[in-house]
């Protein structure tokens, strides 16, 4: 086996060969153990934001493994036009833990999130698709219309018509959803944002007027979903129930799988013929998500995520220059003083140090606020350890 790359000869060939679409991190791995990766420089990295919130179990989880290299050995893949009992009774799990209705596969969350449009579209020819400011919902050409974020939609303009952001307030939702409205289509949690809860009380009137009117409400659970926010969906806890959900990210610990969940009164608006997909629900994704749900779907796990959640958010809010910890279970912002991240530069400057300098890694989702999304199977030492190490970071000039 050859040594790996260093991280210099990465950087040379990807300046020549690698579309420049992503602003890399100076680090370059080898390997992950748990909550831990392995620079092919030796360094050791404590891993806060899990693939962006993707592999929740940690790095080379042993269930996780066994399941993709017992299914590798067996079958890849061979189409969705054959039946599959690893994809089929994954669709089932899904389906009773949530909804109780149809799942159509993708490969990722902005797929997931095209597959409701359409969706939607097809409930209502023509209807309109509301969403809210600050949301997130991919960079695909639907998903991307669907994100009012202007810096992401204007170098693609023009987008795909028939879309609509509204602020996410009661008055603003309830004026908007009318008879023209095929979907709103929202986070619980606005990740990308900074990790922003929408009131209850925001979701719950979108949800009168949804059915007012006979639109779909349909929540983004992409980045809140398997286990991440303490429950294994996140809408439960809002106490309102959707049409639809979207999830992937965590669902299969770090292969590509997403997926659309409906109540039961959709199962049949979509027709054969109507969407596909090459690879979506293949057998060796859908092991690894059967192995996640293993671990994730129960109760004693995830109230240890809750209590894991209490402890860092805790342990965030005695930092000093911390004026207020967000979020649920171990989906969380700590927002800073915005004098303190006038002292490193922004936030991205502070996060870039604390990868550097500290060897533990977050990021910045908005200019006063670092995101952590560290692994569900933490432990309390590395808890207390990542934040003794943005501690450090926070404190120095």
């Amino acid at each position: 086996m050859t040594d790996p790359l260093t991280l210099d000869a990465l950087e040379a060939i990807e300046r020549e060969r690698v579309l420049p679409t992503y602003a890399r991190l100076p680090l370059a791995v080898s390997h992950g153990s748990g909550a831990w990766l392995h620079a092919v420089d030796g360094r050791r990295v404590l891993d806060l934001l899990c693939g962006l919130g993707v592999t929740s179990l940690g790095h080379a989880h042993p269930d996780v493994t066994r399941a993709i290299g017992d299914q590798a050995g067996r079958l890849l893949h061979t189409s969705n036009l054959l039946h599959l009992e690893g994809p089929v009774r994954l669709a089932e799990r899904l389906s009773r833990s949530s909804l109780g209705g149809g799942v159509f596969f993708t490969n990722s969350g902005a797929e997931a999130n095209e597959a409701a449009i359409k969706l939607a579209r097809r409930h209502r020819r023509g209807g309109e698709i509301l969403s809210v400011h600050r949301g997130f919902h991919g960079r695909t050409f639907g998903a991307l219309s669907a994100t009012p974020q202007e810096a992401k939609q204007e170098p693609f303009a023009p987008l795909v018509g028939g879309f609509r952001a509204v602020a996410p307030t009661v008055d603003a939702l309830t004026d908007a959803i009318g008879p023209g409205t095929a979907a709103v289509l929202v986070e619980t949690i606005q990740g990308e944002s900074g990790v922003l809860p929408i009131d209850p009380e925001v979701l719950r009137a979108a949800r009168a007027a949804c059915d007012a009117h006979g639109a779909l409400l349909v929540f983004d659970e992409v980045q809140t979903g398997v286990g991440r926010t303490g429950g294994l969906w996140s809408y439960p806890a809002t106490g309102v129930t959707p049409d639809a959900i979207t999830v992937a990210k965590a669902l299969a610990n770090g292969l590509p799988i997403g997926a659309l969940v409906t109540g039961p009164h959709l199962y049949d608006t979509f027709r054969p013929g109507d969407h596909g997909s090459t690879f979506a629900g293949g057998p060796v994704a859908a092991a690894a998500a059967h192995a996640v749900l293993d671990v994730v779907d129960d109760d004693a796990f995830l109230a240890r995520v809750g209590e894991a959640g209490e402890r860092l958010a805790a342990a965030l809010g005695e930092l000093p220059d911390v004026v207020a910890v967000r979020g649920r279970g171990l989906m969380l912002a700590a927002e800073l003083d915005p004098a303190a991240v006038g002292r490193h530069g922004s936030t991205a400057d502070l996060a870039g140090r604390l990868l550097d300098e500290h060897d533990v890694w977050v990021n910045a989702p908005s200019p006063t606020a670092l995101r952590l999304l560290p692994p569900l199977t933490i432990t309390d030492a590395e808890i207390d350890e990542g934040v003794t190490r943005i501690a450090a970071g926070l404190a120095a000039r």
